[in-house]
């Protein structure tokens, strides 16, 4: 599997060995993960790149996010240019964790109604059940899409469980289901 790393520049300074630590975790499970472009740059070379570098670079990350399979965001420290990417995930239809260590959930994405987003706090201690539960979905995604009517009710439990949870409705059901069929 195919994974796109992304997360804050400026917040490297503070965050940068979670930012190793959720690389490590893909490489462990032979995940093919892009995340260079975060984990070697620096503000300076940004900064003092020229307008034609810049616009490269941005052909660069539409090609990771197109080829990826997934996009893994670690979030804790605030950035714009990282919600373009999620959005630009999203929009192509790629699942994407978003993954924080601190604080409230990133406020722009935090209550954003789509099954292919899942927003998590994390510690180093369940930061490899989260990347397996992840990954889990996203193998699942590839396999079939089912629907099906349900009731105002039912809606609004998924709702709340969904919130409470922080998993998408789908992932919700799905558990359910798979732990019925392990009886």
């Amino acid at each position: 599997m195919k994974v796109y790393f992304t997360a804050s520049i400026v917040g490297k300074k503070y965050y940068l060995s979670q930012y190793l630590n959720i690389v490590e975790v893909f490489k462990s499970r032979k995940h093919s993960i892009i995340a260079d472009h975060i984990l070697q740059a620096t503000e300076e070379q940004i900064n003092l790149g020229t307008k034609k570098e810049r616009l490269d670079f941005h052909k660069k990350l539409e090609g990771w996010i197109n080829s990826c399979d997934c996009m893994v965001v670690e979030a804790s420290f605030p950035s714009i240019s990282v919600g373009y990417e999620i959005s630009m995930a999203l929009h192509r239809g790629k699942p994407v964790l978003i993954l924080y260590s601190t604080g409230d959930p990133p406020s722009l994405f935090a209550f954003h109604e789509d099954e292919q987003l899942i927003t998590q706090r994390y510690t180093m201690d369940s930061l490899r059940e989260i990347i397996d539960d992840f990954i889990n979905f996203v193998k699942g995604a590839h396999d079939s899409r089912f629907t099906f009517y349900i009731t105002s009710r039912i809606s609004a439990y998924l709702d709340r469980v969904s919130m409470k949870k922080k998993i998408p409705k789908s992932v919700y059901l799905r558990t359910l289901i798979e732990k019925d069929m392990d009886k």
